[in-house]
């Protein structure tokens, strides 16, 4: 999900500021650039050793370290060498490889494998991975060879003390992070801010945001959801996170159209093909960017009825954009007490 394959590909989640700067606004430390194929941005209030440039060195290292682990467009990534892998040999990988495929399989069982990181055949089929979109509509005798290579149930993790690896008992399986990938280093970076003394911070990774604190105006963060619309700077709500991390994913900008019809960059392994139903837009508040980031997409996946379902069966905080038959939109949520501020909810044009 993103301009190749990681997040959206677009800045869903953005921090608000006003227009006129108060006498007591404290020092802010404001970064940017780009990584796992999409943009990033992080705010620090107050002094971070070394100044701004320590700050960029050190962030850019980072995330260039994870998705050194985790790109399915590096041939030479951990990840990209076990896909390579044709055996179901174990694959030594680092513990926070280890970590991340854990993360991403747990909430594949908890969404009975909505989410499934393994969904990658599917994903390179119709045109959305490292492969070249195709030229016709695949086949569903294509479909069919590509699912089956697809479950998580064939995706298995050992772990030790000093040890960590990752087999598949289907040697040609494809395994793509990109549904978490952006939570995962925003969750990363913010363990990073933290470790450095930080504490008011905002982070954030295409859709997927970590912060704490307040802001400069010594306020609590707040974040707008944008609209599903080409639009950049039209505001759906705003969140105060509150220290929690939110991720929003959407089908309405990384898409194709081919043989008169749109495709959408999300795909469902339960059919094999890009979702069709009108959910737009699934933002997410949880204690991670990466458990935030890998239920957004599920959320997606499901379609509005069964999302929100969901929603309620977890207590999840979701907000939900839903487009109707006149091409309008109807707003949704689901708040958990305290999570989040109420939004106005309403019909709009």
């Amino acid at each position: 999900m993103s301009w190749n394959r990681y997040g959206i590909g677009f800045l869903v989640l953005v921090a608000l500021v006003g227009c006129e700067k108060p006498v007591a606004e404290r020092p802010m430390v404001e970064i940017h650039g780009r990584t796992m194929g999409t943009f990033y941005g992080v705010k620090v209030v107050g002094d971070f050793p070394g100044g701004q440039q320590a700050l960029q060195t050190q962030v850019d290292s980072l995330l260039k370290h994870y998705n050194d682990e985790i790109s399915t467009y590096d041939p030479n990534s951990s990840l990209s060498k076990f896909n390579q892998q044709q055996t179901s040999t174990p694959f030594p990988v680092s513990q926070e490889m280890a970590d991340i495929v854990i993360s991403a399989l747990r909430v594949g069982q908890r969404t009975q494998g909505v989410l499934d990181v393994t969904v990658g055949p599917l994903v390179n089929l119709w045109g959305f991975g490292p492969d070249k979109r195709p030229v016709k509509t695949p086949t569903d005798e294509q479909i069919t060879a590509a699912r089956q290579r697809v479950g998580i149930q064939h995706l298995h993790v050992d772990v030790s003390a000093d040890h960590a690896a990752l087999r598949k008992d289907v040697p040609n399986i494809y395994v793509d992070l990109s549904t978490i990938g952006e939570g995962f280093g925003a969750d990363k970076v913010a363990e990073f801010l933290e470790s450095r003394g930080v504490h008011n911070y905002l982070v954030e990774i295409a859709g997927a945001s970590r912060s704490r604190g307040v802001n400069a105006k010594g306020d609590p963060w707040k974040l707008a959801i944008q609209k599903p619309t080409d639009e950049l700077d039209e505001v759906q709500a705003i969140i105060k996170p509150d220290g929690r991390a939110i991720s929003t994913s959407g089908s309405y900008r990384n898409y194709y159209e081919l043989d008169g019809k749109r495709y959408s960059h999300i795909i469902d392994p339960a059919t094999g093909k890009p979702i069709t139903h009108r959910l737009v837009s699934a933002t997410v508040i949880t204690p991670t960017s990466l458990e935030a980031d890998g239920l957004d997409t599920a959320l997606m996946v499901m379609g509005p009825e069964k999302a929100m379902a969901f929603a309620k069966q977890q207590r999840l905080a979701v907000y939900l954009v839903i487009k109707t038959d006149k091409g309008n939109f109807i707003l949704a949520y689901n708040l958990v007490p305290h999570l989040m501020s109420v939004f106005n909810a309403k019909e709009y044009s």
